[in-house]
Formats: structure tokens, sequence, C-alpha cells
């Protein structure tokens, strides 16, 4: 009965080692910022990103320099207007100080959208091809390997070649 008992307990034991060995997963890793920096396409999408910066900050530069010249003008001649016009004035030049901070938000808006909107089907498409790597080389996890991440450890395989390979550069 006892040796029934041991090789019952061995048969068991067996079983879970061969099913822990079939159920270990592959996994490689990857440095995702440095893939999309590489990117072609992340490097025109950042180029347009910062002409379309440049563009809403000339604009705000040239209100400001519009409301400073105005406060310029409106202090230079506030000796010789009553006391209603300059309260108008100031009223004035708070309303276009608001316009200016106003026009700052709206195109900080509008630069986080458009980034959304160049950067997102590249992120799609860096990681497509990272999952047909993947699955081409038989990995079931693929860790972003970039630093600082989680990863401490980095010595699986990298599939950064063969996702810029797959990508085409």
């Amino acid at each position: 009965m006892k040796n029934l008992k041991k090789i019952a307990v061995a048969l068991v034991l067996f079983i879970a080692a061969s099913s822990f060995v079939n159920a270990q997963s592959k996994v490689a890793h990857i440095d995702v910022q440095k893939l999309l920096a590489d990117m072609p396409a992340m490097k025109a999408a950042e180029s347009e990103l910062k002409k379309l910066s440049e563009t809403y900050q000339a604009d705000i530069q040239a209100s400001m320099t519009e409301l400073q010249n105005k406060y310029t003008l409106y202090k230079n001649e506030a000796g010789a207007k009553t006391e209603d016009e300059n309260q108008k004035r100031a009223l004035e030049l708070q309303g276009f100080e608001k316009s200016i901070g106003e026009a700052q938000q709206a195109a900080q808006q509008e630069i986080q959208k458009k980034q959304a909107e160049l950067f997102g089907p590249i992120s799609e498409k860096a990681k497509i091809a990272i999952e047909k790597v993947a699955a081409a080389q038989g990995y079931d996890y693929v860790i972003d390997a970039q630093a600082g991440g989680g990863l401490i450890v980095a010595k699986g395989k990298d599939l950064l070649a063969e996702v810029k390979q797959e990508l085409g550069f």
C-alpha cells in the first residue's frame, strides 16, 4: 500500500512537472520608443508637428507684441485721457490678454489633437509589425524594454531588428 502511494505521488509530480515544462512561454523584448523614433513616418510626423507648433507660436508672439505696444501707447497717453477712457482702455487690454490666453489654450489643444492624429496610425503600424514578427518566431510575450520600464534583465531575444525589417527600414 505504501508503494502504491509513493508511485501515485511520483506520477502526479511527473505529470505536474511535464505540464509546467510544456506551459513555459517564450518571451522577447523590444524598445518600442527606439523603434518609433527610428521610423521614417514618425520623423515626418514630428517635423509636421514642429511646423504647426512654430506657426501657432509665431501667431501668439505677434499678438503679444501687439498687446505690449498697446500697453505702451495707452500708458503714454494715460495723462491726456479721461478716467473713463483709461478704464475702457484697461478693460480692452484685459480682454485682449484673455483672448491671447484662449488662443494659447486652443493652439495647445489643436497640437495635441494633431499629435494623436499623426502618431496613432504609426503606433498601430508598429504594434502590428511587432505582433507579426513575434508570431512568426513563436514568441508568446513581447515586453517593452524601454529604459526605466519594468524590464530588469534583457537576456531574451530582442526583436527590434526584425520589426524594423518588417516595416521596411
